[in-house]
């Protein structure tokens, strides 16, 4: 249903009705109330009474309505705060919102609701009072955790909303096993399976499906999102993984990043500044500095130096490269796709590789080194003298003037 026109929380009810059933009990709920659990509900479904309201006391009720209770501590009525004395605001059991009533009565309640307040709106919490006023018993469920059930009205109250549930989220993980160098410093924005003995440094930041087997560590203020990690694997600080899929005793960064479809057989590693894309890393493959590994096939134990890309990219469309069990590829090689290398090939440092290179063999491509004598690197020509400058007509008082050399012109002087 929807509240096209926002005119209070009863007005919101009032739009729903159409799709009520008439029988049993509406529970009410508030859509800025994110920290909600089911087991609020549950208690507040299970409150004896034909009317519950589900309460809590914070330390500053600033802003919430006021639970009003008579001498013999049972519920009157709910106060907003705009509209609460000075007494009244005083009280520090607040309304949440939640709510617990009987259908058949609900219509003829919203039906009653006027606009005299401070806000002009029709204001759910007055049919409490209309409850009281039938004699209908009323039952103020008290939420043990009352931070749970606060509202999101601003960028502020959201960011208070999400460290609460961060901290919910690093607690239960910490009670299942997991070792956090810091909960105050970690993000759980997703779904974590974890093994045993796994750990996370601070500011690490988890998204979507992440999978950690026994023995896991990640380090300082990774990022991992939708990623599966082997069991005793190592993701250093500062790295980035995102689709990725870690086999067994990998090591990742630091400061790497592995992007959608790389997979990382057991032992492969890839070192710091090393991106890989698309990329399949063979059993105890390794690339640890300064690489970009695109659309790539990596058999077993491959080595890849420093600065080595692969060009998967041609302006129109993506070509793998496919590298053999046992190559050794030399650093500053760029591997034009498709290209294959051959098992146990060896790209000497430099090589720009556009044809496949034999298996065994070593692949060359550079041009003859050649030194030029008598070269001098070009040097910024002095900018023209300004004529009308005078102080730069004659010497300074006290200066010598550099010696003459033959037919009157300045001599260089020795060494």
């Amino acid at each position: 249903a929807e509240q096209a026109e926002q005119k209070g929380t009863g007005h919101a009810v009032m739009q729903a009705m159409a799709q009520l059933d008439a029988t049993g009990r509406v529970l009410v709920l508030c859509g800025d109330v994110p920290l909600l659990r089911a087991a609020h509900l549950q208690a507040l479904a299970a409150a004896p009474g034909a009317v519950a309201v589900l309460t809590a006391e914070l330390p500053d009720p600033d802003g919430y309505g006021r639970i009003l209770r008579d001498a013999d501590g049972g519920m009157r009525g709910i106060v907003e705060h705009g509209d609460a004395t000075p007494a009244q605001r005083s009280i520090r059991e607040i309304n949440t919102g939640l709510m617990a009533l009987p259908a058949a009565r609900l219509g003829a309640w919203l039906d009653a609701l006027a606009t005299g307040n401070a806000q002009g709106e029709y204001y759910l919490t007055d049919v409490i009072g209309m409850a009281v006023a039938e004699g209908l018993p009323v039952s103020a469920v008290l939420a043990e955790a009352g931070h749970e059930l606060l509202g999101v009205n601003d960028p502020l109250q959201l960011a208070a909303a999400e460290r609460l549930f961060q901290r919910r989220s690093a607690d239960d993980a910490m009670r299942r096993g997991l070792l956090l160098r810091d909960p105050a410093r970690f993000d759980l924005r997703g779904e974590l399976e974890f093994g045993a003995d796994c750990e996370i440094d601070v500011g690490v930041v988890l998204e979507g499906r992440i999978r950690l087997g026994h023995g896991v560590s990640i380090g300082p203020h990774c990022v991992l999102r939708d990623v599966e990690v082997g069991d005793g694997a190592v993701v250093e600080p500062h790295s980035v993984l995102e689709g990725a899929r870690l086999g067994a005793g990998c090591q990742v960064g630091p400061f790497a990043r592995l992007r959608p479809g790389t997979v990382l057989d057991d032992g492969a590693r890839i070192g710091n500044f090393v991106e890989a894309k698309a990329a399949h890393f063979g059993p105890g493959s390794k690339a640890n500095h300064l690489s970009y590994l695109g659309d790539a096939e990596i058999g077993a134990r491959v080595n890849i130096g420093a600065g080595v890309i692969t060009c998967n990219y041609d302006g129109a469309h993506k070509h793998r490269t496919r590298i053999g069990d046992d190559a050794f590829i030399g650093s500053d090689c760029q591997l034009v796709a498709p290209v294959t290398v051959g098992a146990g090939a060896t790209l000497g440092a430099g090589t720009t590789l556009t044809r496949d290179a034999p298996p065994g063999q070593l692949t060359l491509s550079r041009t003859r080194q050649s030194s030029v004598e008598h070269w001098q690197r070009p040097r910024k020509q002095a900018p023209p003298a300004d004529p009308t400058d005078e102080t730069a007509a004659e010497p300074a008082s006290g200066a010598q003037s550099a010696p003459q050399g033959p037919a009157g012109t300045k001599g260089r002087p020795s060494g």
